[in-house]
This record gives C-alpha cells, sequence and structure tokens, in this order.
C-alpha cells in the first residue's frame, strides 16, 4: 500500500500494547505506544535515527542527554539521532503516545504487548 490514513488520536488511545507497529514506509514508521503507570521505555539511543513523540494521553517525564523534561497529554517531543533518551510515565493512569522513526526503527508487523515482551525480543 502506498498510504496511510487513520484517526490516530482514537488508535492511540485504544492501544493497550507496548509497543504497535501500524506503518512502515521508505524513510519513516508509524509506532504507538502505551506505558503503564510508572512504566519507562528504557534509555536507548538510536544512533542513525530521528524520533518525533506525540503525547495522546498521560502524562510523565523525558530525559534526554540528562536533562528531564515534563510532558503531558498534546505535546510533542523531537529527539535527535544519536541523543540517549527515556520516557517515564509518572502518573497512575496509563500514558499513550505515537512515535515517528525516520528512518524506521521496527520490523513490520511488529507487535510487543509488554515491555519485557520488547526486551526479549530486542536480546
Amino acid at each position: 500500500m502506498s498510504y496511510f490514513k487513520e484517526n490516530i488520536i482514537s488508535r492511540a488511545k485504544e492501544n493497550s500494547y507496548f509497543r504497535r507497529e501500524l506503518f512502515t514506509g521508505s524513510e519513516s514508521q508509524l509506532v504507538l505506544m502505551s506505558l503503564n503507570p510508572h512504566e519507562d521505555i528504557g534509555e536507548e539511543i538510536h544512533s542513525g535515527i530521528d524520533q518525533i513523540l506525540f503525547f495522546v494521553e498521560g502524562s510523565g517525564k523525558a530525559i534526554i542527554d540528562g536533562s528531564e523534561i515534563q510532558i503531558q497529554e498534546n505535546d510533542v517531543l523531537f529527539i535527535r539521532r544519536g541523543s540517549k533518551h527515556n520516557v517515564v510515565n509518572t502518573s497512575s493512569e496509563k500514558m499513550k503516545l505515537v512515535s515517528v522513526y525516520s528512518p524506521p526503527e521496527h520490523a513490520r508487523g511488529t507487535v510487543h504487548q509488554t515491555k519485557s515482551q520488547a526486551i526479549d525480543a530486542e536480546q
């Protein structure tokens, strides 16, 4: 398919999986994420990938290269390639977000129901 059209806010709010790839193009990728209360994505560095995060529900913090940034619903966060980063849901509610990777980071069809499943898949 040469295009993808979706109500991304509704899809993100409905998503209960830690990570779910929605669409992968030749230069970018759209992924949904859901963080449980007090869960984090996990500290990481994408050496050749820019990442854009759209926060649809919830609040928390991002730590980027040692700087802590408060995040909330409707925020967008652009993380440049090579930056050490983590996102932490500091609330008692789920955090829902949409991630755009450029270039793509995950295999087409990737679905990780939990963070531990995602960690196991990366090893």
